[in-house]
């Protein structure tokens, strides 16, 4: 014998029944019931948490289980079935903590000796409280006797184990007289019913094999007596590869582009047809793929639920009640994995800001807006601090050396006209002056031609004001407000926004509207407001009521967004046995990158589908006219306005100047 490595938990269940009694020489067969037993451990359990139930405490063939696997029992617990399943929740799940072990927990085993018990349903009722049904991955192998295979594969409490044994042995095995025994007994059992009693059929619990439902199989015959032979990979294997129809019951609630449907009737929680959608198309691929039918319902009361306190609503509750098998596609929350099980589906959509077009720039600035801010005031700054220091040069120089001195304005006009590439005369007669004018020289080419070029560019493609990208970008702006659809403050978004805890994020939660999108559009069309809505939704809202046949629109749509999910995808009730099987196969159509094609083909569709429906023109939902032109620009008298403007500024203070001076001279005149 090897050691499996396993870590294996005995429970006993003691129940008030007729213990058969064997005789010490009867352990031929039942040491090979044992070996038998140990086979499907090695081959298929070997690393596994083992849990191994027994309905009494004196039973050979579970003692024989024990003795041919060897590798320790690693606690033994004498436990009454009936005693526990008459306790309230609180205690069973006390009495039952760590039988199946803890999160770390991959591979799950249960062994059942059922060869003593007349008492078989409270021990499977005892497993139904223990939570087998949530681990559908849990190998169950029980060994019996002939008449209560179906009873116990078909039980409620197994109603999702994927893999389910039992080796049924004959009623006359637990009977049978040693083959090296008293020679009367051998007389008295005739040698036809010693050959039957050494056989052990194998059955399987199959999941769909019944026109969609389970049942039973005999999938091998063992003789005791024979050589140990190799389990097949038959045992365990091959439950998904065909569901025969089995219904899959959906829960439906519109998403765009995720799930749409028509419902068959008014009626709360009628059955619905699909529209185009993402859960229609992957549902009719997996359909095809696995051959089984499904069931689509409306959600009664269109919403995902809320899980407080243990007490769930809308799909939530369904899916903890096994009402439904599959609820509709929704974000991944920590409170929704509590009672169902999460299965990745699509790319998470995000949260995007819609807002008005960028418009154009003001023409009156063009003529200053090569430069920013800072940069205008540095060269001001610089031109004075160059034309007083010329001027300091020059009155130093005429103290040591006498000679013609710089006036103050003179050296700062000088500073100007260079800029300007209109200098006077050269106000310096020494070698040092004329040094330091030389410099300011090549310091002004660069900054002409860094202007030159950048008003070009300017000129020809028109500058437009940036759109509100980010939340910080909406909190900077002032007297700009923000609002968000009614719908999405029922699920994720609601979550995000209350309970996050940065500055922004909570002043974006705090002024924030709720209203239709229709309502938040119409506000965005009068300018200083944003709308927060699922970029796919929205995208398919303005494309299909606020977009021109040229395809111009006013609105604006973020082109980040903000991440407020990992994922969406389809709820499942706990304890469904295909999910691993849905999973391989949409993590296949993803990275095929199918499911992106059939969004954004899904999205089109909508679009086109709802124009044509559409009695109005689309033009008459535009209320802002969209410049867009994309022909060679002709510069015109409105690009170089402030060229104009500049040169009145500028005939303006020579003028007033003009006043000054005189008015100085005639007071000179006058004294």
């Amino acid at each position: 014998m090897v050691s499996l490595g396993c870590r294996v938990v005995m429970v006993v269940a003691t129940a008030i029944s007729a213990v058969p009694v064997f005789s010490k020489d009867a352990g031929g067969i039942v040491e090979q019931v044992g070996v038998l037993v140990n086979q499907v451990v090695e081959h298929h359990l070997t690393g596994c948490h083992l849990v191994l139930i027994t309905t009494t405490q004196h039973s050979h063939v579970f003692a024989s289980i024990i003795r041919h696997m060897s590798v320790g029992v690693a606690a033994g617990v004498v436990v009454d079935a009936g005693w526990v399943l008459s306790q309230d929740q609180l205690a069973k799940d006390h009495l039952l903590q760590g039988l199946w072990g803890d999160e770390r927990t991959t591979c799950r085993g249960l062994i059942l000796d059922l060869t003593t018990s007349n008492s078989t349903d409270l021990l499977l009722r005892l497993l139904e409280s223990s939570g087998l049904s949530k681990m559908p991955e849990t190998r169950v192998v029980v060994v019996g006797g002939t008449a209560g295979v179906k009873d116990v594969l078909l039980h409620h409490s197994l109603r999702n184990t994927v893999h389910g044994l039992y080796l049924a042995l004959h009623d006359l095995t637990l009977h049978t007289p040693p083959r090296t025994g008293n020679s009367r007994l051998k007389k008295i059992l005739p040698k036809e019913a010693a050959s039957v009693s050494e056989r052990v059929w194998v059955y399987r619990r199959c999941l769909y094999c019944n026109n969609g439902k389970a049942d039973v199989q005999l999938i091998h015959k063992w003789n005791l007596t024979s050589s140990p032979q190799h389990v097949d990979d038959l045992f365990f294997g091959g439950q998904f590869r065909n569901f025969n129809g089995h219904k899959i019951r959906f829960s439906a609630l519109r998403f765009l582009p995720y799930n749409d449907y028509t419902p068959d009737s008014k009626e709360p929680g009628s059955t619905a047809t699909f529209r185009d959608c993402l859960d229609a198309r992957l549902l009719s691929v997996l359909a095809l793929k696995l051959n089984f039918s499904l069931e689509v319902r409306e959600q009664p009361q269109r919403t995902w639920g809320t899980n407080k306190d243990g007490k769930t609503t809308g799909m939530l509750r369904q899916l903890q009640r096994e009402e439904i098998d599959i609820g509709g596609a929704m974000g991944s929350q920590t409170y929704r994995m509590e009672v169902a099980l999460f299965l990745r589906a699509y790319k998470a959509d995000v949260l995007s800001i819609v807002s008005l077009k960028p418009t154009l720039l003001p023409q009156h600035l063009s003529v200053i807006r090569p430069f920013s801010g800072e940069l205008w005031l540095l060269l001001s700054v610089s031109v004075v601090l160059w034309g007083v220091t010329l001027w300091l040069q020059q009155r130093v120089w005429r103290w040591f050396a006498g000679g013609q001195g710089v006036k103050l304005t003179t050296a700062l006009l000088h500073s100007l006209g260079t800029l300007l590439e209109r200098p006077p005369s050269n106000p310096s007669d020494n070698d040092s002056g004329r040094l330091l004018i030389g410099w300011w020289l090549v310091f002004c080419l660069v900054i002409t031609t860094g202007f030159r070029s950048s008003l070009i560019a300017h000129l020809t493609v028109q500058g437009k004001s940036p759109p509100p990208e980010t939340f910080e970008d909406l909190v900077a702006r002032s007297n700009w407000k923000w609002g968000i659809e009614h719908w999405m403050m029922r699920g994720m978004p609601r979550q995000y926004f209350t309970q996050h805890t940065h500055p922004v994020v909570r002043k974006i939660n705090k002024e924030m509207q709720v209203l239709t999108a229709a309502e938040g559009l119409d506000k965005v069309k009068k300018g200083s407001y944003s709308l927060f809505s699922p970029s796919y939704h929205i995208t398919i809202v303005i494309n299909s009521n606020y977009t021109d046949n040229f395809g111009q629109t006013p609105f604006y749509i973020s082109k980040d967004g903000i991440v407020g999910l990992a994922a969406i995808g389809w709820s499942l009730r706990k304890g469904v046995p295909y999910f691993q099987r849905l999973q391989q196969l949409i993590s296949q159509l993803e990275d095929a990158g199918i499911i992106p094609h059939w969004t954004g083909d899904i999205i089109a569709g909508r679009v086109k589908e709802n124009r044509a429906a559409a009695t109005l023109q689309q033009q008459a939902a535009l209320a802002i006219t969209v410049h867009e032109d994309d022909t060679k620009l002709v510069l015109g008298l409105h690009h170089l306005q402030g060229a104009f403007y500049l040169l009145f500024l500028g005939c303006t203070i020579a003028y007033l100047t003009l006043l000054v001076e005189n008015f100085a001279h005639s007071r000179s005149w006058s004294l």
